[in-house]
């Protein structure tokens, strides 16, 4: 699978095609309500070691251990409830292709404990799927990867490739799954979006051999529990960022398309889909070929900011630019510190973005990142925020209740860990 292999094939994948261009700097502008959406993962060199990118400045907020899950696991969901509890689901035990299971547990974080705790399975394992929070307060959890050669209780309908169709319902009442419709195709690596009328749109995918990717999208209707078809995008997309916009409306941008039968290569495109017409329409390009693995996450003043991810050349990117829906058009902004891929993304209670772990190939340097950064929508410039205790790559952060931010699980140096950490973006500031 592309950008999904064994941690030691990760670093031999470069990408060829899609030059940059340059962009306008973009101004600053005041914020409104915040709100937020994240990101996706692959896996990193075995000869990778620990070490934490240099930051000389004072950090903003500071970083405590919390309570470790139940499991060891990556690629997984977490997802706030409406009771303030952290659900997480799925995943893999290991950073082995050959050896990893794809994971069916599931287990929820009390802030007001620190503590996990084990809940209901789900009724299908799985990696790199998507869970939506529905406006029932259920949790939908669609498709996913299940590697039938390491993992029993994989769906009977699979791919070649290990991606699933299956989805199914998490009930925080109950603590249970329950299956609902399947979805029209087997896919991962997919983005899943809620719409203004409860709707879910899946969007783009890997999804057969060799590494097929989608262009088609389809929509699940909570009143039904069924799925269907919708327009296709213009082009066919997995690891694409994705973002709901003010009007309603869906943006997908950047990710990897296929080239020719047997090549993948990074997408500068950009494309919006109106649920009013169930169809998709070009937008203003990127100004950098980026794929999923970094940020992606709507601003209160309704821009989007994609920062990072895995780019052309050296994989990982430390540039970011803004998405203005008002002109359709990207604006380049201030880049993080160094390079950053597979990180944890969220948009804090203030409006300013955290941005925390993930990978460094930039400058051949190989670093798992302990660092953490803040981007400042005013200001257009990213911030100290510290470090988390163990580097990490693909974890996962969610904003509590509190306004403190949860990072959990991912990749370290020797494997899985079940390990987590707090951020107070307001304690030492």
């Amino acid at each position: 699978m592309k950008r999904t292999a064994a941690v030691a094939s990760m670093v031999a994948i470069l990408f060829s095609g899609c030059g940059s261009q340059a962009l306008p700097v973009a101004t600053p502008s005041a914020l409104t309500s915040p709100s937020s959406v994240t990101a996706d993962v692959p896996t990193a060199p075995a000869s990778v070691r620990p070490t934490e990118s240099p930051h000389s400045v004072r950090a903003v907020g500071t970083w405590t251990t919390t309570g470790s899950m139940v499991a060891a696991r990556a690629d997984f969901t977490a997802t706030l409830l409406p009771d303030g509890k952290v659900l997480v689901a799925g995943g893999v035990d290991s950073n082995d292709d050959r050896t990893q299971k794809a994971l069916a547990s599931a287990e929820l974080f009390d802030p007001g404990t620190g503590k996990w705790s084990a809940t209901g399975s789900m009724t299908t394992p799985r990696s790199r799927h998507t869970a939506t929070l529905l406006r029932n307060g259920t949790v939908l959890v669609a498709g996913g990867y299940c590697p039938r050669s390491t993992t029993k209780g994989c769906p009977s309908v699979f791919d070649p490739d290990g991606a699933i169709a299956a989805a199914e319902l998490y009930d925080p009442r109950t603590g249970t799954w329950s299956a609902t419709g399947s979805m029209t195709t087997t896919r991962f690596l997919h983005s899943a979006t809620l719409l203004a009328d409860g709707r879910v749109l899946v969007a783009g995918a890997e999804h057969g051999m060799p590494d097929a990717i989608l262009a088609s999208t389809e929509l699940y209707d909570p009143a039904t529990g069924r799925w269907s078809a919708t327009g296709s995008m213009i082009t066919a997309r997995t690891q694409q960022f994705a973002a709901m916009l003010r009007d309603g409306k869906v943006l997908v941008a950047g990710g990897i398309g296929p080239v020719s039968p047997t090549k993948h290569d990074l997408l500068v495109s950009a494309e919006l889909y109106d649920a009013d017409t169930g169809k998709w329409t070009a937008t203003g390009s990127l100004g950098t070929p980026r794929a999923e693995g970094g940020t992606a996450v709507l601003l209160g003043d309704g821009k989007v900011i994609v920062a990072g991810g895995d780019g052309p050349g050296d994989p990982m990117l430390a540039s970011a630019e803004l998405y203005d829906p008002g002109g359709g058009v990207w604006m380049a902004t201030g880049s993080m510190s160094g390079p950053r891929g597979q990180s944890a993304s969220v948009l804090l209670a203030d409006g300013q973005v955290l941005v925390a772990g993930g990978f460094d190939v930039g400058n051949e340097t190989g670093r798992l990142l302990a660092s953490a950064e803040r981007f400042d929508p005013n200001t257009g410039i990213w911030s100290n925020a510290g470090s988390v205790a163990v580097p990490r790559f693909d974890p996962t952060a969610t904003l509590l209740d509190n306004g403190k931010v949860l990072v959990a699980g991912g990749l370290v140096a020797d494997g899985v860990t079940s390990s987590a950490d707090l951020y107070d973006p307001a304690a030492g500031s």
